[in-house]
């Protein structure tokens, strides 16, 4: 066997695999956490997501998030998910990105540079406009049983005893792409909608189905299964 191609071959493939590393490896991952009281006590859930900038050849300049939207079980058959979506005028998803950094901000009271965001701790509150678009499925099965549910008056939809306690994100581990399953390689992206919300597996659009049940605007210019799951 002739092996004086090796070392040029070798040195060729560890060239592509590290810049695909560096193309695909997260800025930073942050998890969000929404946190209800009701009437058999707290409940909370959380999910992480993984925000990558534009490091391609495109130079688009577009960043996207992956991960889902987070669904707390309430107990009683009653649910609250947190969609990753935010509403100004009509639906946005790409505000989503930046929850994380711009939490981070108001909590601090100054500027956090989005290259910095994977070296910051601690858990911080997220307020305000910054609270992604809160739903409610009368029956999760059922894209056309969603219901909006105000971040002020939770018991205005779920019934008496329910309230937001709060929603709050804080940075983790990003690690080493794409060998981030969990402990010190980083904390891995979190998936299970799919599972609670069985319809988005579908080849029909259910998840549009359930933005204009719950009265959202905006539907139609928007990807729909975005507001539920990034990919």
């Amino acid at each position: 066997m002739n092996f004086k191609w090796f070392g040029p071959i070798a040195l060729l493939a560890a060239l592509v695999i590290g810049d695909q590393i560096r193309i695909n490896r997260p800025a930073h991952k942050y998890r969000l956490t929404v946190e209800v009281e009701t009437p058999e006590g707290r409940k909370s859930a959380s999910s992480v997501m993984a925000v990558h900038p534009d490091r391609s050849y495109t130079r688009r300049g577009q960043t996207r998030s992956l991960g889902d939207a987070v669904f707390v079980e309430l107990g009683a058959g009653k649910n609250l998910v947190a969609l990753l979506a935010h509403i100004d005028n009509n639906l946005m998803l790409d505000d989503m990105n930046y929850v994380a950094l711009r939490a981070y901000a108001a909590a601090s009271g100054k500027r956090v540079p989005f290259s910095e965001m994977s070296r910051l701790a601690g858990a911080v509150p997220v307020e305000g406009a910054l609270i992604p678009v809160l739903a409610t499925f009368a029956e999760p099965a059922a894209p056309g049983s969603a219901k909006v549910v105000p971040p002020d008056d939770v018991e205005a939809v779920l019934g008496k005893g329910y309230r937001l306690q709060g929603i709050s994100t804080e940075v983790v581990l990003n690690g080493y792409w794409p060998l981030d399953f969990g402990g010190a390689l980083g904390e891995p992206v979190t998936r299970g909608i799919q599972a609670k919300l069985p319809w988005l597996t579908g080849a029909d659009n259910s998840a549009a189905t359930a933005l204009r049940a719950a009265g959202l605007p905006g539907v139609e210019g928007i990807d729909a299964r975005e507001a539920f799951t990034r990919k």
